[in-house]
């Protein structure tokens, strides 16, 4: 790739980096490296083969493997004709990255690559169902054969039911998981099978959801998903490391997103599904991909609530319950009728390339947990404000009582 290639017109993009959502990361905001197999870099530079996992071409580092920057690498994206997948291909174009783009919506992939080719970038998309192993393992190859491999996967793609347990239908309990669970490690083993055979440094990074961490009422088949998701993922990163494999792998905890994901969903419910309250932009999940993408993380949290509910129900697990008896019914569905369930995406592709959904809550400008995350400097200058500002309290309370 050229360097033309690579700096092609950034106002691709603009307004969500103008916004705050999609800035670039620069070096100086570069984690800790680590596992990186520095002779098999080389020989595949060079054609010759890659060194056994753990051998004597492998060195190890804190952190991580060392990954390249986003404008040098190849980034797969499976459920990109929409929300997350849609904003994370967007923004990673805008910065100079190859793509191969990945959902069930040939018209809508199709679209997409035009509008990142027209804005001089390079993609290619592949029209498959993550469920199936035989189209993970088809996207695999249009990557190789379309780029010479890739740097990145990105497991995104997803789909939800709403309904209480009992009225849901096993069929469609089994397609969810399809997609959300069994596209997870599809996709998951077909990268790990290019990072292993090619000693190239990758990052696996799945998206999972904060309803992974606690599930809620009429949303109990995606929250089980996810969870399954996140055991899968834990376990995963636990063996590459193992193996000394040169491979990053993240798990993202989205809280609650402002895309079509409630339209997408099938509903047994008789109010139309979506999100009240809070809920964060899909740019600040995508923000965090990509960070993922070029320094080793093992977690990110896109909002607050999703580490706060977390850690609420490990404290307090009974209380949780109550707080969510009471508020989970009423923050997930609306009084408008609702869709049929025929016209969900649940079995076949869905209305897409829209980047947010019908949501009746309120949406922050970005998440700043996610800002702390990836901006030590950040997040050390908001733990020192905090601390000035409790010291300033405190002695204020004192000089009073004095």
């Amino acid at each position: 790739m050229t360097s033309a290639d690579r700096n092609h017109d950034r106002d691709y993009g603009r307004g969500a980096a103008e916004e705050g959502f999609g800035a670039p990361f620069t070096p100086a905001e570069e984690v800790g490296t680590g596992e990186f197999f520095e002779e098999e870099a080389q020989r595949r530079g060079t054609g010759g083969p890659p060194a056994e996992p753990g051998g004597n071409g492998a060195r190890r580092r804190l952190g991580g493997p060392r990954l390249r920057p986003i404008e040098e690498q190849t980034v797969v994206i499976t459920g990109a004709s929409s929300g997350i997948g849609l904003v994370t291909a967007r923004m990673a174009a805008a910065r100079g990255a190859r793509l191969v783009l990945v959902a069930r919506n040939e018209e809508a992939l199709r679209t997409l690559c035009d509008e990142i080719q027209e804005a001089g970038g390079e993609a290619a998309f592949v029209v498959a169902d993550v469920g199936r192993r035989d189209d993970v393992a088809r996207v695999a190859r249009t990557a190789v054969e379309t780029f010479g491999g890739f740097d990145t996967w990105v497991n995104n793609a997803g789909v939800s039911i709403f309904g209480q347990s009992w009225d849901v239908s096993l069929d469609d309990m089994h397609r969810v998981f399809d997609t959300v669970f069994w596209g997870v490690v599809h996709g998951s083993r077909a990268a790990v099978e290019q990072f292993r055979d090619t000693g190239r440094p990758g990052a696996i990074i799945n998206v999972g959801s904060f309803l992974g961490e606690r599930a809620t009422p009429v949303q109990a088949t995606y929250g089980s998903a996810k969870s399954a998701v996140h055991g899968f993922t834990e376990a995963l990163r636990i063996e590459v490391a193992a193996a000394r494999l040169p491979v990053s792998v993240t798990l993202v905890h989205p809280g609650r997103i402002d895309t079509p994901y409630n339209e997408h969903a099938e509903s047994y419910l008789a109010g139309q599904p979506a999100h009240r309250g809070m809920l964060y932009p899909p740019e600040a999940v995508a923000g965090a991909i990509l960070y993922a993408a070029a320094h080793p993380k093992r977690d990110l949290y896109v909002g607050g609530q999703a580490k706060v509910l977390t850690a609420l129900a490990n404290v307090a697990p009974k209380l949780t319950d109550r707080m969510i008896r009471r508020y989970a019914y009423w923050s997930q569905r609306t009084d408008r009728p609702s869709a049929p369930r025929e016209a969900s995406a649940l079995w076949h592709a869905g209305d897409d390339l829209h980047e947010r959904g019908s949501h009746e809550g309120w949406v922050r400008r970005r998440s700043y947990y996610v800002v702390a995350s990836t901006h030590p400097v950040v997040a050390s200058t908001m733990a020192l404000a905090a601390a000035a500002g409790a010291t300033t309290l405190v002695l204020r309370r004192m000089r009073d009582r004095w």
